[in-house]
């Protein structure tokens, strides 16, 4: 039974990249939708799909958070996942469309949730900004600022994996530091006309394939300090890569709520992993991660073959999940097939919402 992505707005919904692919489920606001409605929505996904997996941006409004806390908390369930991401809006759309591709797959709820702050290291998520002076989620030196004021003053600015900003146009110009493996570009375009995205990324980074075109996200401007932008982000777009990516770190039992989780943190209960006196050196733990995820980065550009286990095939996949409008996402779930359905993990005690950050 594949695992429900759901999201808190229609800005991270991306066309899927094959049919194989499944929508994800759309949370409404809480300002369009009663908490009685909210409840019964994530119960519909409960009982449909087993395990929900919610991608919410950290810059979404607090009253969503909020919102999906008491939800998590009033149904007492340990099967609902608050993936939070400091990504730009394209970048998080990217990272929760990597999630769907993933979602068809083998992998288990625990491993998914968990897996997205993985994949997010591997998104390389910026923007050409006609102004930095309102940015305030990347770090920006005084002498930017400065610069920021001369007549026709562009930027190109990495937010993840690693902050840097550049000026454009000036004597030595400064590249952007990209991935060291095949990606594709997906560009969205605001008010800034320019295509120093593709003019200058595409050789720069190696780009594999065209340029991929997306509209703005809506929440673009205001993450980025201003309307004047062309929003970029490289990512890793074959499933089998992305497959191997996660399937190469060391699956741990978190301690509270016994899902599976990679790295050192269970992505449903949030609970740090509880290392064991007997296990010991690189192979345990985050330095286990970091070795696979090393050879995995390195074998990226030149991986196409399918993984050792091997994706879902595509009749064992469930049906897709619609995104869905305020008025509900009852309409757009279909129960799924019975020869897809797996067994869940053992459920582990109820979550205590006062201990979940």
């Amino acid at each position: 039974m594949p695992t429900a992505i759901a999201v808190t707005s229609t800005d991270l919904v991306l066309p899927p990249t094959d049919p194989q692919t499944p929508n994800a489920a759309v949370l409404p606001a809480p300002e369009t939708r009663s908490l009685d409605a909210s409840l019964a929505d994530m119960q519909q996904l409960l009982a449909r799909y087993g395990s929900v997996v919610v991608v919410c941006p950290t810059s979404a409004p607090a009253a969503v958070e909020r919102r999906l806390h008491a939800v998590r908390g009033l149904l007492e369930s340990d099967r609902i996942a608050l993936v939070r991401t400091d990504l730009p809006p394209l970048g998080a759309a990217v990272l929760v469309r990597q999630l769907r591709q993933l979602a068809a797959c083998d992998f288990s709820p625990g491993v998914l949730a968990s897996a997205a702050r993985l994949l997010a290291h591997y998104i390389y998520a910026g923007a050409v900004l006609g102004s930095v002076s309102r940015l305030d989620r990347v770090p920006v030196s005084l002498s930017s600022h400065l610069k920021g004021w001369l007549p026709g003053a562009h930027f190109a600015v990495l937010a993840g994996p690693t902050p840097q900003i550049v000026r454009l146009g000036g004597a030595g110009d400064q590249r952007l530091a990209g991935p060291e493996f095949a990606t594709q570009l997906l560009v969205a375009r605001g008010q800034l006309q320019t295509d120093w995205p593709t003019t200058a990324l595409v050789p720069a980074w190696q780009i594999q394939g065209p340029v991929q075109e997306a509209a703005l996200p809506e929440a673009s401007p205001g993450w980025w300090g201003t309307g004047k932008l062309v929003e970029f982000a490289a990512y890793l777009p074959d499933l089998p890569v992305l497959y191997q990516l996660v399937s190469s770190v060391r699956r741990e039992t978190c301690h509270w709520c016994g899902m599976e989780l990679i790295g050192d943190r269970c992505g449903f209960c949030a609970a740090p992993l509880t290392a064991s006196p007997a296990l010991t050196g690189p192979a345990h733990g985050t330095g286990g991660a970091t070795q696979a995820l090393g050879a995995a980065r390195r074998a990226a550009p030149a991986l196409d073959a399918a993984p050792a286990h091997g994706a879902v095939p595509a009749q064992a996949v469930g049906p897709a999940l619609d995104a869905v409008p305020a008025q509900g996402i009852a309409r757009a779930l279909g129960a799924p097939p019975a020869h897809a359905a797996r067994p869940l993990p053992a459920p582990g005690p109820a979550i205590d919402p006062r201990t979940v950050p």
